[in-house]
């Protein structure tokens, strides 16, 4: 993503002083506690947002979650440049949803009738974060760059499973016909266009077949944004060639009240553009869903195992 995270969901006084300085802070993760520490140990060279000197303090969030519950403050140091803060700001959330997370930290100057001014922020994402390393490291504060929807390719991640069953391959000729098994676990860190906790859900297909009788959803998750599915869809029918020409369709949606607006998806498929010889815009996988695929095709009745963005590039198709 170009551009802040933060800044989808912002409005405040930003740009109205220069951005300098940097930031000390580290990360740790208590497994025992559940707990995410982010520790702010102290700024040096802030900007003076009024007559030589800053009344700063520093602000997290873990991202795209932007509620109070997300929001953590240190205290407010007075007419300082190079503010000693030396706080921990804690976080209960699982292990598995911390890797959905950006952790954003931002330093302000604390002005009165409420008008903050920024001095600059910091954004991580977490899902690749080395949890050994729990020193702290100087970070260099950076403006808060406007981002664009239209620029974000992926609304989170999706955890999920898919096997084949063949026919006739649990003895007794069971099952009758090929079946398609997709284990929907959860999603993490779904960027809704607003921020914070959505109600969500998932739609699936199984490709050429686009009717309504093909269409499964799970339940509807309220208030997360790293919600637990747990749900299976079976789809029957499949011969092993026939595997080469489907796709399984997998779409997030965002429910709110009566509308539901569609935060992106997955394709898994052999990804050639074609179904049974015709050209189909739907057949656009990515390498990564392509390889998924075909490793269930190669591995018949045993459950494949990945973790996939939802990307908001899926061409739209003609149902």
């Amino acid at each position: 993503m170009s551009g802040s995270m933060m800044s989808l969901f912002s409005s405040g006084e930003f740009g109205a002083v220069e951005v300098k300085g940097r930031v000390l802070f580290s990360l740790d993760y208590d497994t025992q506690r559940e707990e995410l520490q982010v520790k702010v140990c102290r700024c040096e060279g802030l900007v003076a947002a009024r007559k030589n000197h800053s009344d700063p303090y520093a602000k997290a969030y873990l991202l795209p979650d932007k509620s109070s519950h997300s929001k953590k403050k240190t205290t407010v140091k007075r007419k300082t440049l190079n503010p000693v803060f030396d706080q921990t700001l804690k976080y209960k959330i699982s292990v598995s949803e911390v890797r959905g997370r950006t952790l954003n930290l931002s330093v302000w100057h604390a002005a009165s009738l409420g008008r903050n001014l920024f001095l600059g922020e910091v954004e991580l994402e977490l899902a690749h974060w080395d949890w050994t390393h729990t020193d702290p490291d100087w970070y260099k504060l950076q403006p808060r760059l406007q981002c664009s929807p239209e620029s974000i390719s992926s609304r989170g991640n999706i955890m999920l499973s898919i096997k084949f069953t063949p026919a006739g391959s649990e003895g007794g000729g069971l099952p009758p016909s090929g079946e398609i098994h997709i284990w929907l676990r959860q999603a993490q860190g779904l960027l809704s266009t607003k921020g914070g906790a959505i109600d969500s859900f998932v739609e699936s297909y199984v490709l050429p077949d686009a009717g309504r009788s093909s269409g499964q959803k799970t339940r509807v998750v309220k208030r997360s944004v790293s919600p637990i599915y747990n749900h299976t869809m079976v789809y029957e029918g499949f011969k092993p060639a026939d595997l080469r020409e489907a796709c399984t369709e997998l779409t997030v949606w965002h429910r709110e009240g009566i509308k539901t607006h569609l935060l992106g998806g997955v394709r898994l498929s052999p990804g050639t553009g074609l179904s049974y010889g015709a050209a189909v815009c739907w057949m656009d996988s990515t390498e990564e869903e392509v390889t998924m695929w075909t490793s269930m095709i190669l591995n018949p009745s045993h459950w494949i195992d990945t973790t996939l963005p939802i990307r908001t590039n899926l061409v739209n198709r003609q149902n």
